[in-house]
């Protein structure tokens, strides 16, 4: 999902007509496995953990329209393998891996400073509305390694639902940013909510649990806030620290809920520093989680399970801005 700007925080508004382009960069590990919001030791200890390495580009430009209007379509490149194991009886025959990369999916959107960015340069509003367009694949095969009769054969099967690179459906993105200065700090806060009217993308999952024959279209949310500020003695170095909320619902707002899904979310300590030099920026930061938990799903509940998810321990986030 686009993450939304959250204010300016001291570091002055967009000119009408500025254009600006920007790279980011999204690593994460995950292997922690968690069923609600318990850690699954045992499956560290067992070596059964599924061990997922999503590595996310994203190339976004911005037009500053006016001096309050901003117009923004962001393209993910995506890449991602998965690490699985495959057992008998409790034991491991084999670790294998199974992958999946490409262009993931489009975002279009549009944003507006609710207040007059020349009287408001210590705080302001800014809503942003768009579109999610399914450009990334959804339905990416490679090779399993399969158990039957005794023997281990090769098969081909679509990736699981955690390294598609889209998830086959439209998505409608609603967000807001806001920020204040108080004195030498900003306080910042901003959340964001991707809403998919679609239900189901009809790609097979391979998984034996009824109603998870097939992948849902999950809507997803983020939520940040905190405090921003210049690093003393510098006047190009500017930090923050806030927690970060990130996941996917058990339900959505609009369209059906069935199909496979993991639902759940993971709260983040986030610190980040962005270095500003003339038209260029880049940011880095690290949100570390303190707490994850994985929601019932709808077929879940229908046939009174609670399926497990695996979390990374902390997130790489960096960023280059360009503005022209």
């Amino acid at each position: 999902m686009g993450t939304p700007g959250f204010g300016v925080l001291g570091g002055g508004y967009p000119l009408a007509g500025e254009w600006s382009a920007s790279l980011g960069w999204r690593y994460q590990k995950s292997d922690r496995h968690f069923v609600g919001s318990e850690y699954q030791e045992q499956r560290d200890e067992q070596g059964s953990q599924v061990i997922n390495d999503v590595n996310l580009a994203d190339l976004s430009i911005r037009y500053q329209a006016t001096r309050r209007v901003e117009i923004s379509v962001g393209v993910p490149y995506f890449m991602a393998t998965r690490s699985q194991s495959l057992r008998q009886s409790g034991v491991e025959l084999e670790r294998y891996q199974t992958a999946a990369r490409g262009i993931g999916d489009v975002f279009v959107s549009t944003r507006r400073w609710m207040f007059d960015p020349d009287t408001h340069t210590g705080g302001n509003l800014q809503l942003g509305f768009g579109v999610k367009i399914p450009t990334g694949a959804n339905n990416e095969t490679d090779t399993f390694r399969v158990l039957s009769g005794g023997t281990i054969t090769n098969v081909i099967r679509t990736v699981d639902q955690s390294i598609q690179p889209g998830d086959g459906g439209f998505g409608i993105l609603a967000d807001l940013s806001t920020f204040k200065a108080i004195s030498k700090l900003s306080v910042y806060a901003g959340a964001a909510y991707l809403a998919t009217p679609q239900e189901k993308s009809n790609v097979r999952t391979y998984r034996g649990g009824r109603g998870e024959e097939v992948m849902s279209i999950a809507d997803q949310f983020l939520l940040r806030g905190g405090l921003g500020f210049t690093v003393p003695k510098t006047t190009s170095v500017s930090a923050s620290a806030g927690v970060r909320v990130e996941g996917v619902p058990a339900r959505d707002i609009m369209g059906g809920d069935n199909g496979f899904r993991r639902p759940g979310v993971a709260v983040s300590f986030e610190p980040s520093i962005t270095i500003a030099k003339g038209n260029n920026s880049f940011t880095f930061g690290v949100p570390v989680a303190i707490y994850r938990n994985r929601f019932i799903s709808v077929p879940d509940a229908a046939r009174g399970a609670h399926g497990d998810a695996a979390f990374a321990d902390w997130l790489l986030l960096t960023g280059f801005t360009r503005k022209f």
